[in-house]
């Protein structure tokens, strides 16, 4: 099984457009290289950031296996990897060469955590490495967040959404409010830790915050650093709702005190593995003791179509992950 020749299943972007453009193929099994693992994946976590890569927004090699994260186990371990075993179970990001969509994915040791003893299920364990170590990251690495501080986070039914506001409460944060697109979504945002949830059109009159966290852009954007508070920081992770660039005059920070950072998960993984290994592990530890709460609905892999367009509807609530095993 360890040839290089194996092959496996997984699911392909041939060609940039719709979600249907998103095939079944067999490839080729990859190996791990120094510092490397494999995984047999039994789960993969959809995301917004693959509807990026089919989409074309990332330049990415075609044919390309989207998955930036995963729960498996250990297949193979390469040079120079003594804290792993085969048949390890484990939690773990791909978002370096993502390849989470097959039955096999290779990733640095460095972005893998264990699993074994925390009683997590395959299915919610592949729900934490994207979101619940980028909640960790943005409030506590990037956001620097200090205890008593207000936090306001956008998308906050969402998959990364549901996870900055339990991450804020785990740090300390004092008031810490969610907005949603929909009045629909209020209630399942505020099982996640949130103190209120508000529409996204009316944070107007939510008062200021030392915090605010955006993966929605446009004009939420814009409100959202008059909602600064001085000194305030905006972390910007994201676009969602597609809108043109937002501007942020570099004189406004100046005269009023406030700054605004960008996180991306993808480029702060290669460029800092231990560290976000470290957050994952983290993630994982708050999770089995029942201080991360992840909403997840399982799909079978053949379904990353149906996943991918309700990603894109903004319909879901918390995290879809993809099950591997049925192919």
């Amino acid at each position: 099984m360890n040839s290089s020749d194996t092959q496996m299943k997984a699911v392909t972007i041939p060609e940039f457009g719709e979600a249907e453009v998103l095939r079944v193929a067999t490839v080729t099994a990859p190996e791990p290289g120094p510092g490397q693992v494999a995984i047999d994946v039994a789960y993969a976590g959809a995301n917004f950031a693959e509807v990026l890569y089919r989409r074309g927004v990332v330049d990415v090699p075609l044919p390309f296996v989207p998955g930036i994260e995963v729960a498996g186990r250990i297949r193979a371990v390469g040079e120079g990897v003594d804290n792993l075993a085969v048949g390890q179970p484990v939690a773990a990001l791909t978002i370096v060469d993502s390849g989470g969509y097959a039955e096999v994915v290779v990733t640095s040791a460095d972005l893998v955590a264990p699993l074994d003893g925390h009683g997590i299920g395959m299915g919610v364990a592949a729900a934490l490495p994207s979101n619940s170590t980028t909640a960790f990251l943005v409030l506590d690495r990037v956001a620097r967040i200090e205890p008593g501080e207000n936090v306001l986070v956008h998308a906050a039914a969402g998959g990364v959404g549901s996870q900055i506001g339990q991450a804020a409460r785990l740090l300390g944060a004092g008031r810490v409010v969610g907005t949603v697109g929909s009045e629909a979504k209020i209630e399942t945002a505020r099982r996640f830790g949130y103190d209120e949830v508000v529409l996204r059109d009316q944070i107007a009159d939510a008062g200021e915050f030392d915090i605010v966290v955006d993966m929605v852009g446009g004009a939420t954007r814009r409100t959202s650093l008059d909602r600064l508070a001085p000194m305030g920081r905006m972390v910007v992770m994201g676009n969602a709702s597609g809108a043109d660039d937002v501007g942020v005059p570099a004189n406004e920070l100046w005269f009023t005190n406030k700054t605004v950072s960008g996180f991306n998960l993808a480029a702060f993984s290669a460029a800092f593995p231990k560290e976000t290994g470290q957050a994952l592990h983290r993630a994982v530890a708050a999770a089995a003791a029942g201080n991360l709460r992840v909403q997840v609905e399982a799909l079978p892999l053949e379904r990353a179509v149906e996943a991918h367009r309700r990603i894109e509807s903004g319909t879901t609530t918390g995290k879809l992950v993809l099950d591997v095993t049925t192919l």
